[in-house]
């Protein structure tokens, strides 16, 4: 399955991932955790949609990139989920490396929402199910955002 669209703005691309978190808090719980890689060049839009996605998701703490803490733990306002991981790979070198930050746990938990950031550099340990959004420069303020489900 793929979708594609175009925002021409940073709040548009806020409001798609709001709008997928919500959709996300409506579909039934698998048995491991959901499970979206976010793929694209620096400034390409990942952060900025991950900030709306949070939002989609009840989160009340400021979303920005952790690409210097790798990973960071937040609470989902919706009883049926847990808490939002959001990862961030960019200075990741090898797959190992977040493995021994206990990935394959938080994945396994159904009751959490994994986002990862470069999303692609780790792409050998990504579970089978996970969706993978591309984000593509059009333009300054313009971005193609592909949503694949794997």
């Amino acid at each position: 399955m793929k979708f594609q669209y175009l925002t021409a703005n940073r709040f548009q691309t806020k409001k798609l991932g709001e709008i997928l978190a919500k959709e996300i808090l409506r579909t039934k719980i698998k048995k491991t955790a959901f499970v979206i890689g976010l793929e694209g060049d620096l400034g390409g839009g990942k952060t900025t949609f991950l900030q709306g996605f949070a939002k989609g998701l009840g989160v009340k703490e400021k979303i920005l990139s952790p690409t210097f803490v790798i990973l960071k733990r937040l609470k989902v306002q919706d009883g049926r989920f847990k808490d939002f991981y959001h990862i961030d790979c960019y200075r990741i070198q090898k797959p190992k490396e977040i493995l021994d930050l206990g990935f394959k746990e938080i994945i396994s938990n159904p009751k959490n929402i994994v986002a990862i950031e470069w999303a692609d550099r780790i792409g050998k340990i990504l579970p089978k199910n996970s969706i993978i959004l591309k984000f593509e420069f059009i333009g300054q303020n313009k971005r193609k955002i592909i949503i694949l489900a794997l």
